[in-house]
């Protein structure tokens, strides 16, 4: 059997790759989406790959993954500091989140230390660069299997 896993990827990750190549890496968001189809395949798992820079579109997206999706690997970006609805929303999923960071956040200003999601998630990946979103697949896999 094929577990479905939604990937959500929140503001600005439309710019991996351009944006602070220093910290965040010089692979765009296609690149990711492209290593995420493999790993997922390699794990026997689908993904739906998602990003916006709208809090509703993300909050949408979980609200869906509900009725059709196994898991949720999210990396809020921004959000993860601010938004109380994007939790409320992961509350009412009931499959495992795995919450993915780029950078590690608890090295970085102090506002980023504080994730709302992390409250939610079952576990949270930061500081791998984009290869956080394949360890989450994995780990996702073990996750779905068990």
């Amino acid at each position: 059997m094929s577990w479905l896993i939604n990937i959500i990827n929140g503001p600005n990750l439309n710019f991996l790759g351009k944006r602070e190549p220093e910290l965040y890496g010089k692979k765009t968001l296609k690149d990711v989406e492209k290593s995420c189809l493999e790993t997922a395949k390699d794990n026997n798992l689908k993904i739906k790959f998602f990003q916006s820079n709208a809090e509703h579109d993300l909050i949408d997206w979980i609200h869906s993954s509900r009725e059709e999706a196994n898991g949720i690997i999210i990396n809020p970006a921004a959000f993860s500091h601010t938004s109380i609805a994007i939790l409320d929303a992961l509350t009412l999923f009931e499959g495992p989140i795995i919450e993915v960071h780029i950078s590690n956040i608890h090295k970085r200003e102090n506002f980023r230390h504080h994730s709302y999601v992390s409250q939610k998630a079952t576990a949270v990946i930061a500081g791998f660069g984009i290869d956080g979103y394949n360890i989450a697949i994995r780990k996702m896999a073990d996750l779905c299997s068990s």
